[in-house]
């Protein structure tokens, strides 16, 4: 009888100890198949990890050296590519329609429709935005400022300096360029 009970405190022990040495958190359980589980997937807004091939060159990316509070930098280093001609004065007179003018007003005095709804934004012939340079400008519109937003993603580069150079019309600072005379048309004889 001893002998059985003996064996059974072996049997009972040996489980227990079993068990226990289960129960270490170590090393992780069996799963099976575990790529089902723990897949590198990526979800549908998440980037890929995908590094551009070297010597790439990339297209309609152009850098930007300037950080967002490099504005006077900016305006000391970067100069207006374009020459002030009516098609550049009449695109910057659409963007500014499009981008600008629901704020700054028709006119750049910070009248625009949103104005009973936000802050007023700065009127754009006082002496401080008047003294800006043209490099200045660009970084404002590049970059944002205070409430106002980055522009860089909505307006291409060469039009951003189209919307200066109107800017300057609308100051007093350059004069209209006059719109190009059409030739006259020939008189044909049509029938």
């Amino acid at each position: 009888m001893v002998l059985k009970t003996l064996l059974a405190f072996a049997f009972a022990f040996g489980g227990l100890a079993c068990g226990l040495v289960a129960c270490r958190h170590e090393k992780p359980k069996r799963v099976y198949m575990p790529d089902m589980a723990y897949s590198p997937a990526f979800k549908a807004q998440e980037g890929t990890v995908r590094v551009p091939p070297e010597r790439a060159i990339p297209v309609n990316f152009s850098p930007y050296p300037f950080a967002k509070n490099d504005g006077e930098r900016a305006g000391r280093e970067l100069r207006n590519p374009l020459a002030s001609s009516a098609a550049v004065l009449i695109r910057g007179q659409e963007v500014f329609n499009t981008f600008c003018i629901v704020c700054h007003g028709p006119t750049g005095l910070g009248n625009g429709p949103l104005i009973p709804k936000f802050p007023a934004p700065p009127s754009l012939h006082t002496g401080r935005a008047r003294g800006y340079p043209d490099g200045r400008i660009f970084h404002i519109i590049t970059q944002g400022q205070n409430l106002m937003g980055s522009y860089a993603s909505q307006i291409p580069q060469e039009d951003r300096w189209a919307v200066i150079r109107y800017l300057r019309v609308l100051q007093g600072k350059a004069a209209p360029v006059p719109p190009q005379q059409n030739p006259p048309a020939a008189s044909g004889g049509g029938s």
